[in-house]
C-alpha cells in the first residue's frame, strides 16, 4: 500500500495553498486566476514520523468551461481509484456549491477515507458559516485556514492516523521501477527486457494490484520489475493521461530500489520528468537514466556527450546519475542499462567501516576544515554511517548548527568520490558529540 494523499476540490478554494502549507514548499505557483497551477504538484509530507506522498490536483485541468467539470469530475475519480486517502476541499467564503455537491456526490460512494476540509475558516464569523458544511454528510470535517496555517494541525494528526504503514514487498531481490512521461517507451522496455518468453516471468499476485512484478531470471540475473506501464489502461482517462501517469509513477517509486526513469531522446528531459526525478531523489531511491530512441538520433549532430552535459546542468546538484544511450525497439544497450542499474543497486546497499570512514574523512577534514562562525573553530570528532536503507552519515561535532551548506556537499563530494556512491542520494547530518 502506498500512501498518497490526494487533494480534490473545484477551483480556487485553495488547493495549491493547503497543498504547500502540508509540503513545507513555496513549490506551486499561486495566482487568483483559476487553472493557473501549470506546476506538477507532488510533494513528500512527513508528520508524526509517517511519510506519505501529497498531490494536488489541480494542477492538472485544462482551461477551458466545457473540458473543465468534466475534467475535474475524471480528476476525483482517478483520485478516488489511486489515492490512500482523500482530502475534499470546500470553500466557506462561497458556501456550498454545485459543483461541490456533485464532487460529494461521487466522494460518498467510495469506500476510501474522505476528509472533507472547509478552508478560508480564519474568523469567528466564518467558523459560525462554516457550520452548513457539516450537511454534506461527511463524518470527519476539519474546518481551517491554509493561509494562516490554522487547524492543519489537527487535520495532519487524522491524516497520519488514517494512513496504514506502507509495507514494501519483502524479498533481498532488487526491485527496479520503470518510470517516465507517456509514450517515452516503457512497455517497449519491459517487453524488451522480459521477451515473448513468458516463462521466464512470474506475476506474484497480491503484491499490489497497481503494479505488477515480474521477476526476471536470466542470464545469471536475477530481480523484480515493476511495470506501471502496460497495466489495465481505462478508457476514461485519455482527457487525464498525464494526471494518471504521475499516480502511477509515485507508487512504482515507492515501491522500488532503484528507478529508471526513461527520457526520450528526441524531446531531452522535460518539466515532468523532473518532476518525477525530484521525488525519487526526495525518497532516497537509486536512479538511472535511459534515454530511450537514440537510434533515431544518431544520424544527427547530436552527440550523447552535448547531450549528457545538458541533462546534468538539468538535474542539478545532484549530477552522480549514470546515463544510458539506448533504444528499447531495436534492444540496443538493454543488457547494459540493467547492469548500470544493478551497480546503483549495490551502491544503495553498501555499508562502510566505521574505521576505515573516519580515517579517511579526518584526512578530508585536516586538509580543508570547515569555514569557523563567528570566531568558533567547528571540530568534527567522528563520523558513522546509520543503519538505514539507502548511504546517510552523521558527522559529530561542536557547532552542528553552523556548518554552512556549501562545506555539506563538500563532503558528500569527497565521500561520492572515494566510496562510489554514483546513482544514490546521500544524506549528511550534524549532530552534536
Amino acid at each position: 500500500m502506498v500512501n498518497i494523499v490526494a487533494i480534490v476540490g473545484r477551483p480556487n478554494v485553495g488547493k495549491s495553498t493547503l497543498y504547500n502549507r502540508l509540503i513545507g514548499e513555496r513549490q506551486a505557483i499561486i495566482d487568483d486566476i483559476s487553472g493557473v497551477t501549470r506546476d506538477r504538484n507532488y510533494g513528500v509530507c512527513e508528520w508524526n514520523g509517517k511519510k506519505f506522498t501529497v498531490v494536488d490536483t489541480g494542477g492538472f485541468v485544462s482551461n477551458s468551461k466545457d473540458v473543465f467539470e468534466k475534467a475535474i469530475r475524471s480528476q476525483v475519480q482517478i483520485a478516488i481509484d489511486e489515492a490512500a486517502l482523500i482530502i475534499f476541499l470546500v470553500d466557506v467564503s462561497t458556501g456550498i456549491t454545485d459543483l461541490d455537491e456533485e464532487v460529494a456526490r461521487m466522494l460518498r460512494k467510495t469506500d476510501k477515507k474522505v476528509l472533507l476540509v472547509v478552508n478560508k475558516v480564519d474568523n469567528h464569523r466564518r467558523l459560525m458559516e462554516a457550520n452548513e458544511f457539516w450537511s454534506m454528510g461527511f463524518e470527519q470535517t476539519f474546518f481551517l485556514s491554509s493561509l494562516t496555517g490554522s487547524g492543519t494541525g489537527d487535520l495532519l494528526d487524522e491524516v497520519t492516523e488514517l494512513l496504514e504503514d506502507s509495507k514494501p514487498m519483502e524479498t533481498e531481490l532488487p526491485k527496479f521501477a520503470i518510470v517516465g512521461q507517456p509514450n517515452v517507451g516503457k512497455s517497449s522496455f519491459v517487453n524488451a527486457l522480459l521477451g515473448e518468453d513468458r516463462n521466464i516471468v512470474t506475476d506474484i499476485a497480491g503484491t499490489t494490484r497497481d503494479s505488477v512484478h515480474s521477476l526476471y531470471n536470466k542470464f545469471e540475473k536475477q530481480f523484480f520489475l515493476i511495470d506501471t506501464a502496460g497495466i489495465r489502461k481505462k478508457a476514461k482517462v485519455h482527457e487525464n493521461l498525464e494526471f494518471y501517469s504521475v499516480m502511477r509513477a509515485i507508487k512504482a517509486i515507492e515501491e522500488a530500489d532503484v528507478c529508471f526513469l526513461l527520457v526520450d531522446a528526441q524531446t531531452g528531459i522535460e518539466a515532468q520528468d523532473m518532476s518525477i526525478f525530484r521525488v525519487a531523489q526526495k525518497r532516497n531511491k537509486g536512479l538511472v537514466l535511459l534515454v530511450n530512441k537514440w537510434d533515431l538520433m544518431e544520424k544527427e549532430t547530436n552527440t550523447a556527450r552535448d547531450f549528457e552535459r545538458e541533462m546534468k546542468s538539468r538535474i542539478a546538484p545532484f549530477t552522480d546519475v549514470p546515463i544510458v544511450f539506448m533504444s528499447a525497439l531495436e534492444k540496443q544497450r538493454i543488457a547494459k542499462a540493467i547492469d548500470v542499474g544493478l551497480g546503483v543497486f549495490e551502491n544503495r546497499q553498501k555499508k562502510i567501516k566505521t574505521s576505515v570512514l573516519n580515517e579517511f574523512m579526518q584526512n578530508v577534514i585536516e586538509k580543508n576544515p570547515p569555514p569557523a562562525h563567528r570566531g568558533h573553530y567547528i571540530k568534527i570528532k567522528y563520523i558513522t554511517q546509520l543503519p538505514i536503507y539507502y548511504p546517510a552519515f552523521a558527522f559529530f561535532c561542536n557547532y552542528p548548527k553552523h556548518i554552512k551548506e556549501s562545506y555539506r556537499n563538500f563532503l558528500e563530494n569527497q565521500l561520492r568520490k572515494e566510496f562510489d556512491f554514483t546513482g544514490v542520494p546521500i544524506s549528511v547530518f550534524f549532530r552534536k558529540k
